[in-house]
Parts: C-alpha cells; structure tokens; sequence
C-alpha cells in the first residue's frame, strides 16, 4: 500500500507554520509515503513566494500546486520554471512560467502528480478534460493523483467520473472549505471534491470576516487581511493499492 497526504490550500504564515507544526507527527503516525500541498496562496496577502514555496519544502512537504493565484508573485517564475514539484495548472497558457505535471520517483516506483483548473468561473485557456487527455497519453507511471483547482463542485466530480479507472484519485482544492464526500468510484478511482484549507478557523477562507463584509456590502476594493488566531489543518489520506494504483481508501483529516 501507498499512502498519500494530501493537504489543503495552505493560507498565509499562520497556515505555513501550522503546516510545520503538525506535518512531521502526522507523517509518523500515519506512515505517509508522499505529501502534496496546495500552495497558491502560502504567501502573506495571496500566491506563492519563493519565501513560502521553501517553507513548505523544508516543513515535508515533497510536492506543491497551483491555482488561479500561482502567478500573482513574480518572484516565483523561476522557481516554477526551475523546480520540478513546484506545479501551476497545466491548462493555462503555455506562455506562462512553469508547468502542471511531475513525476516523484521513489525507486521502488514512481507517482505522477497533475494540476489543473476548472472553467466555472475562472480565467482558464484550455479545457481540463482535453488536457487531462493530451497528459496521460505521456505518463507511464499507474499512480497518478490529480489536484482539480475549481469553483464548481459538480465540475470536479464530473472529472472524477471522467477519468474513473484512469487516474488513482481526483482531490478538488480552491473553496477552501473540507467536503463530506470522500469516495470510491467505481473504477477504483478516489475522488474528494475538495480538501479544505490549512488557515485561520475565526474566518472566512482563511480572511478576517470584517474584510469580506465590507468588500459585499460596499462594493469597494478592499485588502484582505488574514486573521492572527488558531488555525484549522484540512488533510486528505490517499491509500493506494501498490499493485494496480487503484484506489483503496481515502479519509480526510480536520484538526482546529
């Protein structure tokens, strides 16, 4: 069996550091093989910084992805360029610095890890099922985790169900909030629609409330600022079985 922690968008210092309180016990006690976090707004005030990126890497984390906010830093595109596990959604423009795909090597086998972002509500060029397409042609490895960057939670099991059988488990990130939908899909592919956030709990997505009601009650632009109080670590474990990459279990973790 292979085990996977998948953590959610991680939020600013407050989630950076309770990633690095709390990762090294849950990687003993679980007996995690990889983890992979969700990145995109690890820097204070939005996106990835070559500041946050390492923190996360020096924490334990062996893998990082992208969202709509990966580009924001320019600081970060030559680490995205530079930096093999440090991904960005594939389907946006080529133009941009990075790319969405890595293969981890861990002798004994190999996991590939996709990030892509959904078309609901989101600037994205190309379609996720196309691209998806287009990747698994190129990947000779059968434990491939897909981190699904989207707003709409019906896009990302419609993903899910797409690619049932193909993939080993489609994780959906962005909302920020943990869904109760952990499953098995027919096929043996895993899906989670999304895996929440590491961030301040007293919040809204991570920001303090008072930021967002001004911003909808008044309309104006307001600086989201993210609160300074105990934090809350959304988590999913991926269990993979080591002869088929099947899907075996998929749990989610909510520690506040």
């Amino acid at each position: 069996m292979i085990k996977i922690l998948f953590i959610g968008d991680v939020v600013s210092e407050p989630g950076c550091n309770t990633v690095r309180n709390l990762l090294p016990k849950i990687k003993r006690e679980n007996n995690i093989d990889l983890v992979i976090a969700n990145a995109e707004n690890s820097a204070k005030g939005n996106g990835i910084s070559v500041k946050s990126a390492n923190h996360l890497f020096e924490s334990g984390c062996d893998i990082l992805t992208g969202g709509n906010h990966s580009l924001k830093r320019r600081e970060i595109y030559n680490m995205l360029n530079e930096n093999e596990y440090i991904l960005r959604p594939h389907n946006i423009s080529r133009l941009c610095p990075g790319k969405g795909v890595c293969i981890y090597d861990k002798g004994e086998y190999s996991i590939a890890v996709v990030n892509l972002m959904g078309q609901t509500y989101l600037d994205t060029n190309s379609s996720p099922f196309e691209t998806i397409n287009n990747i698994l042609k190129n990947i000779n490895t059968k434990f491939v985790i897909v981190d699904f960057h989207a707003e709409a939670t019906g896009e990302k099991g419609a993903l899910a169900y797409y690619l049932d059988g193909k993939v080993s488990a489609v994780i959906g990130t962005h909302t920020h909030v943990q869904t109760n939908d952990a499953r098995i899909l027919e096929n043996g592919t895993g899906l989670l629609t999304d895996v929440g956030m590491v961030g301040p709990y007293d919040s809204i997505l991570g920001v303090d409330p008072k930021c967002i009601i001004r911003r909808i009650t008044t309309k104006m632009p307001t600086r989201f600022e993210v609160r300074d109080c105990k934090c809350i670590f959304n988590a999913a474990i991926i269990e993979l079985d080591k002869n088929t990459g099947k899907c075996l279990n998929i749990s989610t973790i909510s520690i506040n």
